[in-house]
């Protein structure tokens, strides 16, 4: 019996084909949109996680701030050395100086950026390279003059699909060695962009570049088995104390927790997703009225095709069940459709945007699933109305 409904609800459809894609249309926007708003939520958060990652893995970043007694005083290796050596759990730190240069080669220039690191700093930030090696133990203590290139770099001033490991360059007017190239890592905190960058050790920086012996900020990562609460306390009451700070004086510098600072953002930017998608989902609730609206007109336009099936024996719940299943089928045409388009508009979209397209088989299974639940709520009203027609009246109508 039920077949035979389906191919009967399946018929009138086909009937008023335009009538019918209209009273989806509701359906379709609704689903397609919760879809989309989801799938957009979860390319957005796949790439903030990235580029937190970008920072390193259970990693705190330490930068001095301005405080009352006036510019931001920056931070030493002895302040290095101690987080290193004094607080339980952290694994390695490293500090960073910048600034900027042109880099020149074979008759190219380029303006980029000079970061003094070390082989721990590579190590904490999880920076992989693409070809060549780090720095060596004996370079970072005696600052030679060995650079490591961001993509960008390479690409400005090298000849393409040859290799630069081993080459002379020179930024400004430092000469130095090239012994590797990192791998793309993309924009950073605070829009910098990681891969115009060319590394040398921390004290040829210092040396050649900056003239002092200050660390702008320095990195420390630490072991996931110990309370990251625990270390960050144990680190400010450390840098509080080498910083001669007395109680009640503000901390002149900031720490931030990659891991803290990517569940904060995982968190928002789902609920703003959620947030977002429930207000997609009122389309469907406009939907489902829609659909309610053209069964009852077409309970009405058949009420003589309803009065002769019940005249020849159909039972009520028969009746029923038809005028159900056409508004269930409907609404699943509508979903099927809506998810369909939303696969199309969110890979546009995530490409548009240039966040990854992130494909979640249980929101296309649930939007479809609620689609279908539509039909039953906002049908089972008209098919109520249909079956209770008394076959007399329903006969005589014209």
């Amino acid at each position: 019996m039920f077949g035979a409904t389906l191919l009967l609800s399946l018929r009138e459809i086909r009937r008023h084909l335009m009538r019918s894609f209209l009273t989806t249309l509701g359906i379709i926007i609704g689903v397609a949109s919760v879809i989309t708003m989801v799938t957009l939520g979860n390319g957005v958060t796949a790439s903030i996680s990235e580029d937190i990652s970008s920072l390193g893995a259970n990693v705190f970043i330490v930068v001095p701030v301005r405080s009352e007694r006036g510019s931001p005083r920056p931070f030493d290796e002895a302040d290095v050395a101690a987080i290193s050596n004094q607080i339980a759990g952290i694994e390695v730190a490293a500090g960073s100086v910048a600034a900027s240069a042109t880099a020149f080669h074979n008759g190219q220039n380029w303006s980029t950026s000079v970061n003094g690191v070390n082989s721990d700093f590579l190590l904490a930030q999880s920076i992989d390279l693409a070809e060549g090696r780090r720095f060596t133990m004996a370079e970072e203590s005696s600052g030679q003059n060995v650079c490591i290139l961001g993509p960008k770099v390479r690409e400005a001033i090298f000849v393409p699909d040859t290799s630069p490991v081993g080459a002379e360059m020179r930024l400004d007017s430092v000469s130095c060695t090239v012994i590797g190239v990192l791998e793309e890592r993309g924009q950073g905190g605070g829009g910098s962009d990681e891969d115009n960058v060319v590394m040398m050790p921390l004290k040829t920086v210092q040396r050649r570049f900056t003239g002092n012996d200050n660390i702008q900020f320095f990195v420390a990562k630490y072991d996931a088995a110990y309370s990251s609460a625990v270390i960050q306390t144990g680190l400010v009451d450390l840098l509080r104390e080498r910083r001669l700070l007395q109680e009640g004086q503000e901390n002149d510098f900031n720490i931030f927790d990659t891991a803290q600072v990517n569940d904060a953002l995982g968190s928002v930017i789902g609920a703003l997703t959620a947030m977002v998608a429930a207000i997609a989902s009122i389309s469907l609730l406009v939907g489902g009225i829609g659909i309610m609206n053209i069964m009852l007109v077409s309970v009405t336009e058949r009420t003589r095709e309803i009065g002769i099936r019940l005249a020849i024996g159909a039972l009520a719940r028969e009746v029923r069940l038809q005028f159900l299943t056409e508004a269930v089928v409907l609404c699943c045409l509508g979903g099927l459709v809506g998810i369909v388009f939303a696969f199309g508009l969110s890979f546009g979209l995530a490409a548009a945007i240039d966040v990854p397209f992130i494909f979640d088989p249980a929101i296309n299974i649930l939007s479809f699933v609620f689609s279908a639940a539509m039909g039953i709520i906002f049908g089972y009203y008209p098919a109520k109305r249909a079956s209770k027609l008394d076959p007399i009246d329903a006969l005589r109508h014209e």
